[in-house]
């Protein structure tokens, strides 16, 4: 059974040292979907929100929270992050959008979180700007779909 790389021998928290990792290529997708129901979807997809236009917003919200992973979750590096991108499907049947998350580096750890991030705060971004219609919005399914780079090379959850 592998350990876990946050622990230390005694089994309290500490950051894990990358130093002599190689820098390479790391780029790491996540996706979740967030499910509106008729009323705020029809709102959302015609621009009828008050907060302004849903998709600009949520796309800003999911790079900012990308470009700041390590000021959020405890124990994460800080990444020069080279890119990130938030794409959104429509989904009419469910009344649901579908958020993936992409986000890339070149250094020395993983994007995963920051892929997460991303993903969740673009998600809570539609939320808080579709509540006004409905509260009956359920954000699920947030999850890493793949990643690449470094030693675990690439691993492709889902495609």
């Amino acid at each position: 059974m592998k350990s876990l790389s946050h622990l230390d021998s005694s089994g309290r928290a500490k950051m894990v040292d990358v130093s002599e990792k190689e820098e390479t290529f790391r780029e790491a997708v996540a996706r979740g979907r967030v499910l509106l129901g008729k009323e705020a979807f029809e709102a959302a997809v015609t621009g009828g929100l008050k907060k302004g236009d849903l998709f600009t917003v949520a796309k800003i919200a999911g790079i900012m929270a990308a470009k700041k992973v390590y000021e959020l979750i405890p124990l994460c590096h800080p990444l020069p992050v080279t890119h990130v991108d938030i794409d959104f499907q429509l989904d009419e049947q469910q009344f649901a959008v579908e958020i993936e998350a992409t986000v890339r580096t070149k250094a020395a750890t993983g994007v995963e979180m920051e892929a997460l991030c991303a993903c969740s705060l673009a998600a809570l971004t539609i939320y808080d700007m579709c509540k006004a219609v409905s509260h009956a919005i359920r954000i699920e399914d947030i999850r890493l779909a793949r990643k690449s780079g470094g030693r675990s090379g690439t691993i492709i959850l889902e495609k």
